[in-house]
């Protein structure tokens, strides 16, 4: 057993409150944080000193942060709690549906509006009253045409969702379907169909002593293609990734759909095949285990040397019989040993159509300036936005339509 030193308290020590309540804060936030855990950070405090607000930081992150999807959340609880008190008052506008202008003054960062709700927790705290002008306008809104709960859900942003928000839009994207026309295979078989089986009709024949009575026929077999999904995991991508990799487990579970396989990899500094753990049932052990498989979740990006080993190890075990390749990513590569280019352009015509999601669309200014997103665009078969549950739900549109290109041919006329 795990022996610790004694431990110099004062009588009212607020400093191991404090803690224990900012424990609380990152368990609401998702964060798997025991009384262990609360008691190893204390200690640990204890021991490093509360002098310097790096040697703080970095303490408590290394008793509470063990997973690096946490980190973003961990650093905007600490920064609510411990390093800019008004800021949390600033964080409460977002969570009311109050007006204190003609526009907002900031729109909320990502994990910003998730890390004041949990760290307040539900709790009502009145807002510093707006200071009077000379000439205040009074404002009156029209609330009969706004859109409903459900509609603004579908098209707010992954990045800046709620807690609560994210739980429900989970739940969307768990009854999100992706649907496949099937294809028709050069193979034939033996049934009703419109193309005539000589082989059949003169067997027939020959048994009854080459008369021919009646002509059979035969049709095209229908087969299905293979859904092969790449997905950014790197620091810029990580809340997208997980909203995507939610609707994939959807996709991989559900039974109807006309996909004969769905293969999933995770790729960041690596590619990682995460196929075999979509196939859980429980969504959520089944992430869990991909984020363990995956070691470089809101890491860095290497979208050339991840693709370069998709294209050398994978291509040939997933990409048989006409593939559709669903790639999210923003595109911002960080590699120059490889030519992304060139292992797009493979990628392309190993598949049978290539999907690009990538959540830069959002913007309304966006542009394709970046050298990767310049590489990679002339050699998808569809550019579309993947950065809210509507994006998603119009992937059934590309899978349709193959001449849909989404964003393709106004972007290339830019470059």
């Amino acid at each position: 057993m795990v022996q610790y030193p004694q431990m110099a308290l004062p009588d009212n020590p607020k400093l191991a409150q404090n803690i224990t309540h900012f424990a609380r804060a990152l368990r609401r936030a998702g964060l798997a944080i025991g009384p262990g855990r609360v008691i190893d950070a204390i200690r640990a405090v204890a021991v490093v000193g509360f002098t310097q607000k790096t040697d703080f930081f970095w303490t408590l992150h290394a008793c509470f942060v063990s997973k690096p999807e946490e980190h973003l959340i961990f650093a905007q609880l600490f920064r609510l709690y411990w390093r800019d008190p008004e800021y949390l008052e600033q964080m409460m506008s977002f969570l009311r549906p109050m007006v204190r202008g003609t526009h907002e003054e900031r729109a909320a960062a990502p994990a910003e509006k998730r890390a004041a709700e949990a760290l307040l927790d539900g709790e009502e705290r009145p807002l510093p009253p707006k200071p009077e002008a000379e000439d205040d306008i009074e404002i009156d809104i029209d609330a009969t045409q706004t859109a409903s709960a459900e509609e603004r859900l579908r098209t707010l942003d992954f990045e800046l969702m709620s807690i609560a928000e994210m739980n429900a839009a989970k739940a969307v994207l768990a009854k999100l379907a992706l649907p496949v026309p099937p294809l028709l295979s050069r193979r034939t078989e033996r049934l009703s169909g419109t193309l005539p089986d000589w082989q059949t009709t003169m067997r027939n024949a020959m048994r009854k002593g080459g008369e021919v009575t009646n002509f059979a026929t035969k049709r095209r077999r229908i087969r299905y293609p293979n859904l092969v999904v790449l997905c950014d995991i790197s620091g810029s991508m990580s809340q997208y990734s997980r909203a995507v990799l939610h609707f994939v487990h959807a996709v991989s579970n559900r039974q109807g759909q006309g996909w004969a396989q769905v293969h999933a990899f995770t790729f960041g500094t690596r590619l990682t095949n995460i196929t075999r753990h979509l196939r859980r049932r429980d969504v959520d052990a089944a992430l869990a285990a991909a984020g363990t498989e995956a070691q470089d979740w809101e890491g860095g990006t290497r979208i050339g040397a991840c693709l370069h080993d998709f294209n050398r190890d994978w291509s040939r075990r997933v990409m048989g019989q006409g593939a559709v390749v669903l790639l999210i990513t923003d595109g911002l590569d960080r590699d120059a040993d490889h030519d992304l280019g060139r292992e797009m352009e493979r990628l392309r015509l190993s598949s049978r159509q290539l999907i690009w999601l990538n959540p830069l669309l959002r913007w309304d200014g966006f542009a394709p300036k970046a050298k990767g997103i310049m590489q990679m665009l002339p050699h998808c078969s569809s550019f579309r936005a993947g950065h809210n549950i509507a994006s998603l739900a119009g992937l059934a549109d590309a899978l349709s339509r193959p001449d849909d290109t989404g964003e393709k041919a106004r972007l290339l006329a830019r470059m």
